[in-house]
C-alpha cells in the first residue's frame, strides 16, 4: 500500500499481522527493555522493514538507533521515516540527495477520539472537515487529518525543525471536485479507491530548528529526554530553506489509513558563464 503514496527513488517496506520477530540487532532490543511486551513486538517489527527498505537502498548493515526526540538516526546522507500501529507498520528511505525530508505515518480508519478532533483542527480546517465528510462519509477525515499532519512533522522533524503543534500547521485537500467541471481518469480512480493529494501549509517559520540540535546544553530531561537525542545530531541538511508548503498523498485500504509527504530536493540553477566580450 505504501508504495502507491511514494515517489521514484524512495525505498520503503511494510509488514501486517500480528508482529513476532526479534529486534534485527541487539543494541536496538537494548533500547525497548523497559517497555511492555506488546510495544517491543511493534518496535521489533518495524525496526525489521527498516532494515529491510535500508537494504534495497544499499545503505550499510548496523543497528538504527535513536535520534532526537525518539525518532530513528538513520545512516548519513539518508533520509528516512517509520511508522506502525495496530496490525500494521512500514519505513521509507531515500538518498539525501533526492529529497529534503520524509515522512509517513499509518493509523487506524476510524474517527478520533471524542475531544481530540479539536486539539487536531484549526482555523478553516474544521469547515474542510465538515464539506469533506458531507461528501465521502465513508473516510474517517478527522483521523486523515491527524495523519496528514504526523507526516508533515516527521518529514520537519527529520530535516531539523523544532518542536510543531497541531496548530502549526494547515491542510487543505485536492479533490476530483476542486470547481473544476472536467475530471481526469486518474481523479476518477482515486476517488473510487478513497485516496488522493493534500497540501500542507507550515505556519511556523521553516528556519527555525531545535535547540537542542545548536547546543546540546539546552536539554532540559523536562523537555527532552536527553537519552534519547543523539550526541552528535547532524545540521540540517544543506544550504536549502525548508519549503512552507508540502504536498502530500493519502490512501484508505483495508481498515488503514496511510499518509506520506515527501519534500524534493531543490534542483540547483545551471552554472552560467558570462559572456566574454570581445574588442574591436
Amino acid at each position: 500500500m505504501l508504495g502507491a503514496l511514494l515517489p521514484d527513488g524512495v525505498h520503503w517496506a511494510e509488514g501486517s499481522g500480528e508482529p513476532d520477530v526479534p529486534c534485527p540487532y541487539p543494541e536496538e532490543e537494548a533500547l525497548m527493555a523497559r517497555a511492555v511486551p506488546g510495544r517491543r513486538r511493534e518496535f521489533a517489527a518495524a525496526r525489521v522493514c527498516a532494515h529491510r527498505a535500508l537494504a534495497a537502498l544499499g545503505a550499510a548493515p548496523g543497528p538504527l538507533l535513536r535520534g532526537r526526540r525518539g525518532a530513528p538516526a538513520w545512516p548519513a546522507d539518508t533520509v528516512g521515516s517509520i511508522t506502525h500501529c495496530a496490525g500494521y507498520r512500514a519505513a521509507a528511505v531515500a538518498p539525501a540527495a533526492r529529497l529534503l525530508a520524509l515522512g509517513i505515518d499509518a493509523e487506524p480508519h476510524a474517527p478520533l477520539p471524542s475531544g481530540v478532533r479539536e486539539a487536531v483542527a484549526f482555523g478553516p480546517e474544521e469547515a474542510r472537515l465538515r464539506a469533506l465528510a458531507a461528501d465521502r462519509p465513508d473516510i474517517a477525515w478527522d483521523r486523515l487529518l491527524f495523519s496528514a499532519k504526523e507526516s508533515v512533522y516527521k518529514a520537519w522533524n527529520g530535516y531539523g525543525g523544532g518542536r510543531l503543534g497541531f496548530e502549526d500547521a494547515e491542510v487543505s485537500w485536492r479533490t476530483y471536485a476542486d470547481g473544476h467541471p472536467h475530471t481526469s481518469a486518474r481523479a476518477r480512480t482515486e476517488r473510487f479507491r478513497a485516496a488522493g493529494r493534500f497540501r500542507a501549509r507550515l505556519l511556523a517559520d521553516p528556519r527555525l530548528v531545535d535547540p537542542c540540535l545548536a547546543d546540546p546544553r539546552l536539554v532540559d530531561a523536562r523537555l527532552v529526554d536527553p537519552r534519547l537525542v543523539d550526541p552528535h545530531p547532524p545540521a540540517p541538511a544543506g544550504p536549502y530553506p525548508f519549503p512552507r508548503v508540502l504536498p502530500g498523498r493519502w490512501l484508505v485500504r483495508e481498515g488503514l489509513l496511510l499518509t506520506a509527504v515527501a519534500v524534493p530536493r531543490p534542483v540547483p540553477p545551471p552554472h552560467r558563464t558570462a559572456p566574454k566580450e570581445h574588442s574591436g
